[in-house]
């Protein structure tokens, strides 16, 4: 473009927009500073690169667990892991009758976004995964929505997060039956 085309631009338009290209770009800036801040801590942290040996498990995911769970023997069990984070039915039960619901979203809502965020990766690459999890996958695939199996498949990493943070020690695949 040739100077002198954006005249119908009012100045004061032109002022603001130009402040709001300087703020994006100062943030821009710090973003891929802490981007970088976090990829060093994750670099150090031996419970993270655990935790990202699990499908569905970014450095993202990986960091934001190491650092949220210190002790993840304060659970009973991986569900209950899993409900601490909001990711399993909310019961509507009476008179000996359990009726199951929408998730909980009692947790902390970041969280819980990663894994889901996680899990649709992991939805997204099961098409040619002969793996005994993506044969289950592609088997609720089959009788359920895939927001529901979505929701599955981050309850399931949840549990696996919880082991994996007890233990001690890295995801192993599941094999075959």
């Amino acid at each position: 473009m040739k100077d002198g085309e954006h005249d119908d631009l009012p100045e004061v338009a032109r002022t603001a927009l130009l402040g709001f290209a300087r703020q994006l770009e100062t943030l821009t800036v710090e973003i891929r500073s802490l981007d970088n801040q976090l990829r060093a801590w994750h670099r150090q942290s031996a419970v993270s690169q655990r935790l990202q040996t699990i499908p569905g498990v970014g450095f993202i995911t990986a960091t934001a667990m190491a650092a949220s769970v210190p002790d993840p023997a304060a659970f009973a069990s991986g569900r209950q892991f899993a409900a601490f984070l909001g990711l399993v039915p909310r019961q509507n039960s009476s008179g000996g009758k359990d009726r199951l619901g929408r998730i909980s979203k009692m947790g902390d809502p970041y969280l819980r976004t990663l894994l889901v965020n996680g899990a649709t990766s992991i939805i997204r690459r099961v098409g040619r995964d002969d793996s005994a999890t993506g044969i289950w996958i592609r088997r609720l695939l089959d009788k359920k929505p895939a927001r529901v199996v979505t929701v599955a498949i981050a309850n399931k990493t949840a549990r696996i997060i919880w082991a994996v943070l007890l233990r001690g020690d890295v995801y192993r695949r599941p094999a075959v039956n």
